[in-house]
């Protein structure tokens, strides 16, 4: 989705065209999956973060263009909105001191892109959702002035027929809302976790991912209120699901956990893209079918929560990776290294564990236990056999965090890396307190202004602290 385009305007002939290549490419995939034509020697990571321009009241600031032009960064980029940017990590081995690498390439990006926003009248916040956004914020106005985001949001409400976006939430409140475009996305920020796997144990890494979704939202929640409302722990779940839902079933949503693990690999998931998604983006690249630009297009149009990505290598090479999609941005740089390498080290563990998850845990269950620990955080219930069943922070505390710690460990990461970054995990743990949780502290000891909320948040976030740490 990163490809600006030329046009939004498209014709019956550039759909079928379009479908046509996109059947050969995802042919082509295939035969290079089964010929074991994958990048295959080291395991490489990354991440996306993505944030918010904010005025000196914390409302959201609609000025990226600006902003990016100052910044003049290849790995700094808009988002959806105007309000939105995004800050990329350049890939890394995973070994060593790379979680302490990341951090400061991330920090150091960060803090650059600070002062471009201070020398704006304006700062950045890293934040699920940003409590001051309205919905009079979240319009068409606000959409990038790229012509993809113009043509995406058109396309989505064509296969909507333009019937508007009804948004029902409920949570510790209710919220109820129509929207006429699919600007409501916009208010969704996250952390996006790149992670490559080695071929042959791609379906396995997948399958371990959407188990390890649950336990990753309910540590990194961040995202309660939406509109001055308190709805689930990690709103932005629901959020982005309804913010382009264009099917009457699950298997068409385009934004989903998914409806079963994979058996045998990727190739599953591309499968499943060219026959059960409508294109929406049908756009001809001038650029050989070995680049795969049209597969990769029309998988960027697809945000499972667990996302299954090709890329290649220098040499032109084909890889395969893994975008854990389920946590939201912040609430710290800290924080969110931190969550990566909770990620690596419990997906480590799990890939390479004797049994199969599989056989421990449903699908039908890993998917209740994800959304059960979006809607509730660390206090969810969560199901690990039919006979284990107890809130998710005992199995973070006794269970995922060993692991977490066992996998990284086994990954031949830094002891130093590994106790600062899981201690931090384990301090929210000990605490019971992530991002979401302290943003309801504090409005309930200080009351419901959503302003002086984020402020309070910019200031401790600005401070570099770790959430678990933060003051009400």
């Amino acid at each position: 989705m990163g490809d600006e385009v030329e046009t939004s305007d498209f014709r019956r002939a550039d759909f079928r065209a379009f479908e046509k290549t996109l059947r050969f490419e995802t042919d082509l995939l295939y035969r290079w999956l089964k010929a074991g034509r994958v990048a295959r020697d080291r395991m490489r990571v990354g991440a996306e973060l993505e944030a918010w321009l904010v005025d000196a009241q914390g409302r959201p600031a609609a000025r990226n263009k600006a902003f990016l032009d100052a910044m003049d960064d290849p790995l700094v980029v808009p988002e959806l909105s105007k309000f939105n940017i995004e800050f990329n990590t350049p890939p890394a081995v995973l070994a060593g001191r790379v979680l302490s690498r990341m951090e400061r390439a991330l920090g150091e990006s960060w803090a650059r892109g600070r002062r471009v926003a201070r020398d704006l009248g304006l700062d950045l916040a890293m934040i699920g959702i940003l409590p001051t956004v309205t919905a009079r914020d979240l319009c068409p106005q606000n959409l990038s002035r790229m012509t993809r985001y113009r043509a995406l949001n058109e396309q989505i409400m064509r296969l909507r027929r333009d019937v508007p976006i009804h948004l029902d939430i409920e949570g510790e409140d209710s919220l109820h809302s129509v929207h006429t475009d699919i600007m409501l996305e916009a208010a969704t920020t996250s952390f996006q976790i790149h992670l490559q796997v080695a071929p042959g144990k791609d379906a396995r890494a997948y399958n371990a991912s959407k188990v390890a979704s649950a336990p990753m939202v309910a540590v990194a929640a961040n995202s309660p209120f939406l509109f001055g409302r308190s709805l689930w722990a990690e709103t932005r779940i629901p959020l982005f699901e309804q913010a382009v839902s264009v099917g009457k079933w699950d298997y068409m949503e385009r934004v989903t956990f998914g409806i079963r693990y994979l058996e045998e690999g990727f190739y599953e998931v591309f499968k499943a893209n060219r026959q059960r998604y409508p294109v929406i983006l049908p756009i001809r690249f001038d650029a050989p079918p070995e680049r795969l630009k049209h597969l990769r297009l029309h998988n960027g149009t697809i945000w499972r929560w667990t996302r299954a990505l090709v890329g290649f290598e220098d040499d032109d090479l084909p890889h395969l990776r893994l975008e854990q999609r389920v946590v939201p941005s912040g609430p710290t740089v800290v924080d969110c290294i931190a969550n990566a390498a909770f990620y690596y080290g419990l997906m480590h563990y799990l890939v390479e564990r004797e049994t199969t998850l599989e056989d421990d845990l449903p699908f039908y269950v890993a998917r209740d236990n994800f959304y059960n620990a979006a809607r509730h955080g660390l206090d969810a219930s969560f199901e690990w056999r039919e006979e284990e069943i107890a809130p998710i922070h005992r199995f973070l505390a006794h269970r995922f965090i060993p692991m977490a710690e066992a996998g990284l460990a086994m990954l031949g990461i830094d002891d130093g890396d590994i106790a600062r970054y899981i201690g931090i995990i384990r301090g929210r743990v000990e605490t019971g307190q992530t991002g979401a949780v302290w943003q309801r502290a504090y409005v309930a000891a200080h009351g419901a202004s959503m302003a002086d909320l984020t402020l309070a948040y910019l200031r401790r976030q600005n401070s570099g602290v770790p959430v678990h740490e933060w003051s009400v």
